[in-house]
């Protein structure tokens, strides 16, 4: 086995930028978006850059008192070159991570446990599937992915935490660290997938009528009354969008979450540092913006993240955060629209169940124990939603076509 020295970053800036890049993405093939992006997976991960970790921490949206202190696992060769990382944190909380284990902490802390700090290793208030063993071309991915559990491992012991969670992971990366001992979760979202449509009504004559005249009518009714639909993108994004968007941003959260986790700092910093890869949405009625949603466009995928509104509209949120993105999908030839965690309300507007995966490495062999029997009878529940769900889908049948 080489020779490896594991190490932690308290600070993202701690790490060269192009040398975590490397291992983020390491198949990134710019421009984004390239023409072929249908014909194969996504091969840049917006949310695991360096451009995106680094602002959350220098915008203080983690770090301080959020309850999220980086703890960034490296790990080195012996001349210093870094061949993987885990963007990991220690959390005194479970709030922000979409992945919800609030009943395991209160069921261990009822028997005399203590469940936090734990660690976390994840894109803080993104639940979007992507690497979190990001390991470096060229480096053997086994050895490296070892190295970095028994770096996670031995931060957990000196942290006294009680378990570390990987949550949103590749399948291929989930099975891995299965195999290492490492207990899997499953859970569904709903994601947009692109057939080679050449516009919006081409992948509404794929849908059953029924379906088909239903999305007319939502989008008629969310642009009746004068209401209009815009893109904004890279260096036409100004300081003033990002006003107005976060002042729709902070309404929205504090109405649904009770505390927005993201500030004004964070989206500026996004703003400069990889506007390529932002789409805001913005509705206006009688110039008046009055709806925005925040997106990033990876090579192959387009990532629906954020959204606020100060009008209510009949179908407007359909609107902005699914129907747009289809359209703005369709027009730059990606491949799939990822629009956030939950929501089954998605099936009848042409996305489609996936199942995302999670890995959970229990310190307390009884919690362990009791949370492994738990998770067996959820993964049987969550893969038979999963078919019946399929079941319902609005594509046609083959007897319509």
């Amino acid at each position: 086995m080489p020779e490896f020295r594991i190490k932690v970053a308290v600070s993202l800036n701690a790490v060269p930028a192009q040398a975590w890049n490397v291992c983020a993405n390491p198949a990134h093939v710019a421009p984004p978006c390239p023409a072929d992006a249908l014909d194969r997976p996504e091969t840049y991960n917006p949310f695991v850059s360096h451009a995106f970790l680094s602002a959350l921490e220098d915008s203080g949206s983690v770090g301080g008192r959020t309850g999220w202190t980086p703890a960034h696992v490296l790990v080195e060769t012996a001349d210093g070159a870094l061949v993987g990382a885990a963007p990991s944190y220690l959390k005194t909380h479970s709030q922000g991570e979409y992945v919800f284990d609030h009943a395991w902490a209160e069921a261990y802390m009822r028997a005399g446990g203590r469940y936090y700090p734990k660690l976390q290793v994840s894109v803080p208030f993104t639940p979007v599937t992507g690497p979190r063993l990001l390991v470096a071309p060229g480096a053997n991915r086994a050895v490296v992915e070892r190295a970095l559990i028994e770096g996670l491992r031995a931060l957990r012991a000196e942290t006294k935490s009680s378990s570390t969670h990987l949550t949103f992971l590749p399948p291929d990366q989930g099975e891995r660290l299965g195999e290492q001992g490492l207990l899997l979760r499953t859970d569904q979202q709903f994601h947009w997938f692109n057939e080679g449509y050449g516009s919006f009504d081409d992948f509404l004559e794929a849908l059953a009528s029924r379906k088909r005249k239903a999305i007319r009518r939502e989008r008629r009714d969310a642009l009746g009354a004068g209401v209009t639909v815009d893109w904004v993108t890279g260096r036409d994004i100004t300081e003033a969008h990002w006003d107005a968007f976060f002042a729709f941003y902070m309404d929205t959260g504090s109405r649904k979450w009770g505390r927005p986790y993201l500030n004004r700092k964070f989206f500026s910093l996004i703003g400069e540092r990889m506007p390529e890869r932002i789409l805001l949405v913005m509705a206006r009625r009688a110039g008046r913006p009055i709806a925005w949603a925040l997106n990033f466009i990876g090579d192959a995928r387009l990532y629906g993240r954020n959204w606020g509104c100060v009008e209510d509209h009949p179908f407007l949120h359909f609107e902005v955060c699914y129907y747009q993105a289809i359209e703005f999908a369709i027009a730059r030839g990606l491949s799939c629209v990822e629009a956030g965690a939950q929501g089954e309300h998605k099936l009848a507007r042409g996305y489609r169940p996936v199942t995302t995966t999670s890995a959970h490495d229990i310190a307390d062999p009884a919690l362990r124990r009791a949370i492994a029997e738990y998770l067996a009878r959820e993964r049987r529940y969550v893969a038979e939603a999963a078919a019946e769900l399929s079941e319902t889908m609005p594509f046609r049948r083959a007897a319509e076509t």
